[in-house]
């Protein structure tokens, strides 16, 4: 639902899919998710003087805040930790974003090779909802 021409954090849903399966947090939980490129930059000035700038995409980053509406936050890095001292491998998982852009058509990104971690499991306040934070790293992001 675009507001005068323009996406808003409404037009966009995502699926993350873990090394041990779907993550299971209700779309209404997720009260923010960025991402930002991760680059490599360098300067080479050659004989003649000219500098050339050099930008290379080398991975993604980015967060999820999570209002805590279920457990699933909490299983799923227990099983990370656990399966972790167990000495078994985690692998990556993949994230999907889906963006309704405002002249109805429909983009969508995967994000590969996915490392997640988790930042916080939040303050548990009397009256106060329980903010999580999971963050992430990623090789790449493909238009789907």
């Amino acid at each position: 639902m675009p507001v005068n021409n323009m996406s808003i954090g409404k037009d966009v849903s995502v699926v993350i899919i873990t090394s041990t399966g779907s993550l299971n947090i209700p779309a209404a939980a997720i009260t923010n998710f960025g991402v930002q490129p991760v680059t490599e930059q360098e300067s080479r000035i050659g004989m003649d003087g000219v500098t050339r700038p050099l930008v290379v995409p080398t991975a993604w980053k980015g967060s999820f805040d999570v209002d805590r509406m279920n457990s699933s936050v909490e299983d799923w890095w227990a099983s990370v930790e656990a399966a972790y001292f167990a000495g078994q491998n985690i692998n990556s998982g993949t994230i999907t974003e889906t963006i309704s852009n405002p002249d109805g058509s429909i983009s969508q990104y995967r994000y590969t090779g996915v490392m997640f971690d988790l930042q916080d499991l939040g303050n548990r306040e009397p009256t106060k909802v329980i903010k999580q934070k999971l963050s992430f790293v990623a090789s790449r992001r493909m238009k789907a």
